[in-house]
């Protein structure tokens, strides 16, 4: 102990400024007038001596102070896991909306590419309508109809799934 007053009484005789670092707050009494905590990426100033500083946290020790400090550190790291979970579960959100807006554009084109297959067959069979004896023909007629009514099918569908994909792109 006897190095340690010796130390702190050549630190008193000083008369210019000295910069000390410890955790021995009976070595600091006395010795500090002021005392910077350095924590949340901040440098704040104390005035006054260890103990003031301590009185001021509300603590016995430095180590409550270390501890507390620790404590703050991972509360930080737990949120800033959290913020990176939510930012992962939004890209998959968002990876997610895409496949589907893509599955839906898909559906749609399908059902484009099916409704001209079925107009084109439609316009060449009207043609044939054009003829008595296909005019006649009771089984071509009721083909037609039903062509027809596969084409109000295809339509109904094509428009379902088409404000589905806007709905999916508005969202």
């Amino acid at each position: 102990m006897r190095s340690k007053d010796v130390l702190k009484d050549a630190i008193k005789a000083f008369n210019g400024t000295a910069i000390i670092v410890s955790h021995d707050r009976e070595f600091l009494d006395g010795l500090v007038t002021k005392v910077y905590e350095f924590g949340n990426k901040k440098v704040r100033e104390h005035l006054g001596g260890i103990y003031d500083f301590l009185q001021y946290k509300k603590m016995q020790n430095l180590q409550e102070l270390e501890i507390s400090t620790l404590l703050q550190q991972k509360k930080e790291n737990i949120q800033e896991e959290k913020i990176s979970s939510e930012n992962k579960l939004n890209y998959e959100a968002r990876k997610e909306l895409s496949k589907k807006i893509r599955k839906a554009e898909k559906e749609v084109a399908d059902a484009e590419m099916q409704i001209a297959a079925i107009e084109t067959e439609l316009k060449e069979m009207e043609s044939q309508l054009q003829q008595p004896e296909k005019a006649s023909d009771g089984e071509f007629v009721m083909l037609f109809q039903k062509k027809q009514r596969e084409l109000e099918q295809k339509l109904y569908e094509w428009e379902i799934l088409s404000e589905a994909l806007e709905e999916l792109k508005n969202n």
